[in-house]
């Protein structure tokens, strides 16, 4: 599923120096990550503190942040590694609670490489669907929690021979949940598999919500390309320095959204940064929120 990047987290790339004012003086980071990024829309103070804390930590242990390099840093409520991959640390944690964290980033990794293999074994019993993991979904789920959950999966399945012809389902996605829910079809074409579901009924709802599935992944696609159009035409029609959209809201919501903007020709918008929420809101650092049914 693709997701543009002017249109979720807000991040940065950190291969090289970047900057952050703070009163009279200048944050400089510079770590070997490919990208750091916030989970929360925190203004700039706040993340300018989350950096200075990260740059504190490299300055009196530079050692601790070899392990770092090529992750994606989230600066979020928890700290460890999420299942994308990336790594999570918690804003209420201290210096030697990220250090720990760093020093256990092999281990993580290794269990992030073992899930990946999990999910290539369900996908051969399974008839060749893909099993996703849709993050901006499920954020702060750990990888030992996905890790867990795509095991027990997998085990039920290999317990019970389930006869799906070998690629039948390619282009097909699923996504797996640790509950004891109905399988479901999501309005975006992904199936939603609990855990302990029982194998003849995934068989029988997948073969049966297949067709239905391919035709609702076929729209999502269309409708993304739809907004990401949009949104760039905006920019460029309405003079904005911004346009994204927080994940709760879902492209068949953008897109009507953006050519409301297109039609008003607000003109009190050129020159902002505007994010397309469910409420009105100005952040710390000048983001104007609006919903994306807003009034006139």
């Amino acid at each position: 599923m693709s997701h543009p990047q002017h249109l979720g987290y807000q991040h940065k790339k950190s291969k090289q120096k970047t900057s952050f004012p703070s009163g009279n003086r200048e944050l400089t980071v510079t770590l070997s990550c490919t990208f750091y990024r916030w989970q929360r829309s925190w203004g700039i103070a706040h993340r300018c503190s989350q950096l200075h804390s990260l740059s504190r930590l490299h300055q009196q242990n530079p050692e601790s942040l070899l392990n770092v390099e090529g992750h994606t840093i989230i600066f979020t409520d928890q700290s460890g590694m999420n299942a994308a991959g990336h790594v999570m640390l918690g804003t209420t944690d201290v210096h030697h609670q990220w250090a720990k964290l760093f020093e256990r980033l092999p281990s993580y990794s290794s269990l992030l490489a073992q899930s990946e293999l999990l999910k290539d074994r369900i996908s051969q019993l399974l008839g060749g669907i893909q099993v996703i993991h849709i993050e901006r979904l499920q954020p702060l789920l750990t990888i030992e929690e996905y890790f867990n959950t795509l095991s027990a999966f997998q085990k039920r399945l290999s317990s019970c021979w389930v006869p799906f012809h070998p690629r039948s389902l390619q282009g097909l996605q699923m996504t797996l949940e640790n509950d004891r829910s109905s399988p479901r079809l999501h309005e975006l074409g992904h199936f939603i598999i609990p855990s302990a579901c029982e194998p003849t009924t995934l068989q029988w709802f997948i073969q049966t919500k297949a067709p239905e599935a391919r035709r609702r992944m076929k729209r999502r696609d269309e409708l993304e390309a739809e907004e990401n159009d949009l949104v760039l035409y905006c920019l460029e029609s309405l003079s904005l320095k911004r346009l994204y959209k927080e994940p709760s809201v879902s492209s068949k919501q953008m897109i009507p959204c953006c050519r409301r903007l297109m039609e008003e020709r607000c003109p009190y918008v050129q020159g902002m940064r505007l994010c397309v929420s469910h409420f009105y809101s100005v952040l710390q650092d000048g983001d104007l929120c609006i919903p994306w049914d807003w009034k006139s």
